[in-house]
């Protein structure tokens, strides 16, 4: 995969670490200039810039909130400013809070909205008419496979996920005209910070439900990733890839 996406600019939401880092890492390897922004991250920011640099690419990152949509849109055209203009956008950055539904309020549900849906519209109306324009262009938005399956205690990102896949289906049938593959991937579960944090006791009741036998690691979602932002990509329109293990089969 060397080269593959020689000459182009990648710009990642959530860059800094876990599957967004990993992402941004293999961008660089396969030829791209890669800019990001990240949440109050600046020790991984700095890993993952020292390891575009090392690609021999050039890196932009950034502190941003992506739940703030002005902010964001600033962030992407410094991005630009920087780097140029955007050929691969990559909607990853994420949260969640888990709690049982009757315990949640509307501000849970609204952040989780926010940074998921709200920001990855944001984004992808950062880079659109650019891309438009040029006629050229590829979107990679990041759902979960809990959007396909559901999940008790988390309802606030199901829906957030389930939502930014039907975005991405929706802006898929308009971009593809213009020369531009939207496209989601949802992955699932994942050796990452995020995971790390539920424990050993959940780590090891997954790792036996899953027919892989193993979370899966950042890296994998990233060759994903660069499947279609790269040539292979091309006859992707509205797709869903679900690197997930097992855990669901569709």
């Amino acid at each position: 995969m060397s080269n593959t996406l020689q000459g182009q600019v990648a710009f990642i939401t959530g860059g800094s670490r876990g599957i967004g880092g990993a992402i941004a890492r293999a961008f660089a390897r396969a030829g791209a200039d890669v800019g990001f922004c990240h949440l109050d991250d600046a020790e991984g920011a700095a890993e993952t810039a020292r390891a575009i640099a090392a690609a021999g690419r050039r890196g932009f990152a950034r502190a941003c909130d992506v739940a703030d949509a002005a902010a964001l849109r600033a962030t992407i055209a410094e991005a630009e400013a920087t780097l140029g203009p955007t050929d691969i956008l990559v909607c990853n950055a994420g949260i969640n809070i888990r709690g049982a539904f009757e315990t949640l309020d509307d501000s849970v549900f609204d952040r989780l909205l926010a940074v998921h849906l709200k920001g990855t519209i944001a984004a992808c109306r950062a880079v659109y008419p650019g891309m438009a324009a040029r006629g050229r262009g590829r979107i990679i938005t990041l759902s979960s496979q809990l959007a396909l399956k559901g999940g008790a205690g988390v309802a606030p990102y199901v829906t957030a996920k389930a939502a930014v896949l039907g975005f991405t289906r929706a802006l898929a049938l308009e971009a593809a005209p213009k020369g531009i593959r939207v496209n989601a991937i949802a992955p699932g579960p994942v050796d990452t910070d995020l995971t790390r944090a539920r424990g050993a006791e959940w780590r090891r009741a997954i790792e036996a439900a899953l027919p892989a036998g193993r979370l899966g690691r950042p890296e994998e979602i990233a060759e994903t990733a660069l499947l279609l932002a790269g040539p292979g990509g091309a006859f992707y329109v509205g797709a869903c890839l679900s690197p997930n293990g097992g855990d669901i089969l569709h």
